[in-house]
């Protein structure tokens, strides 16, 4: 039952006052949630030194350290990632002619490999996997950097 139609007076439908105030309210309430989704995804970096697209902060890198020289380890992951995918790209870092990166495409997901000295007898390698939409997958990621240790063993 509606006894007025202004603020002054005794209103029962608050949608008549308050409508506007409402609308407003929800906007602002989905901006919110619309930028905390964005803010819980974007660019995250990748062992390579590039960026990509994530929606993700859990682990997505695998790392191992092995007595091989840095050539040796390096040919051993892109004989690895061309044997389960394609090699897409190969990097050198800027600055540096030590550390060498990959990017390839294994079972439709992207991973990223890099491969740096230690020191003179000790390489490290980091292995990052991530499927669609940026989630990672660290069993993929698992998997290749055993194969590399496995094809360094032969």
């Amino acid at each position: 039952m509606k006894v007025a139609k202004y603020p002054g007076g005794i209103v029962l439908d608050a949608h008549e006052v308050f409508g506007c105030i409402v609308r407003h309210m929800k906007k602002t309430i989905f901006a919110v949630l619309a930028g905390a989704a964005l803010a819980a995804t974007g660019c995250r970096s990748t062992v390579a030194d590039t960026h990509t697209f994530a929606s993700t902060w859990s682990q997505d890198t695998i790392t191992g350290r092995y007595n091989r020289t840095m050539d040796q380890v390096y040919h051993a992951a892109v004989q690895v990632v061309a044997i389960n995918g394609v090699l897409v790209r190969e990097y050198i870092t800027p600055g540096t002619n030590v550390v060498r990166s990959l990017e390839g495409k294994v079972n439709q997901e992207t991973v990223w490999i890099r491969v740096e000295p230690v020191d003179s007898k000790t390489t490290q390698v980091g292995v990052q996997a991530r499927a669609g939409w940026g989630v990672s997958d660290v069993n993929l990621a698992a998997e290749l950097e055993k194969q590399i240790a496995l094809k360094l063993a032969q």
